[in-house]
């Protein structure tokens, strides 16, 4: 074990992959998978492993990655495939929601700040969908909020106003052709 002096700083973990920034969404769906990515900075006591999960708004919590959340501590990042986790745990389904994805180390989820190892990160957001099965036109597709089409465009407030701009121009286009030629 390094010696590891006091005045060192924490070490920590930066999500490099998705940008942190806004929320990114990914569709739980055959071959779409996820990658998220990280550096380390600081780290002078590096951990045997790493154990990423997702922690979804309703709760429920789900390791990330193909063996079961934890990888190897020198890890830089972890493919996830939601679909294949979805078909394999359907007791503890994946919902349509927003997740905190959870990295830490040896030291545990809530391990403190200290010198040299690694301070656990839960700053990445994310989205999981499940997209929608293809519906062709043929099929009987309608669209709900087109019966009476007519009615609808001409109670639109647009529609007073380009009557009321093609009414002035036409109009004033037949008074200047009515003052002939100068």
């Amino acid at each position: 074990m390094p010696t590891i002096p006091q005045s060192a700083p924490a070490g920590i973990i930066t999500v490099t992959q998705p940008p942190q920034q806004s929320t990114s969404y990914f569709k739980i769906a055959p071959s779409q998978y996820i990658t998220f990515g990280w550096n380390f900075s600081y780290i002078i006591a590096t951990p045997t492993h790493l154990t990423v999960s997702a922690v979804c708004e309703n709760g429920n919590t789900y390791p990330v990655g193909p063996t079961n959340g934890i990888i190897p501590g020198t890890a830089t990042n972890v493919v996830w495939d939601p679909y294949s986790y979805q078909t394999s745990h359907p007791n503890l389904p994946l919902a349509q929601a927003e997740y905190n994805l959870r990295i830490w180390g040896d030291q545990g989820p809530d391990a403190p700040r200290a010198p040299g190892y690694l301070t656990p990160n839960s700053g990445l957001t994310f989205a999981l969908y499940t997209p929608q099965p293809y519906t062709p036109i043929s099929s009987g597709w309608g669209c709900p909020g087109c019966s009476g089409a007519l009615s609808q465009y001409i109670s639109h407030p647009a529609f007073a106003g380009i009557v009321a701009t093609l009414l002035v121009m036409f109009l004033s286009g037949s008074a200047l052709l009515r003052q002939g030629p100068i």
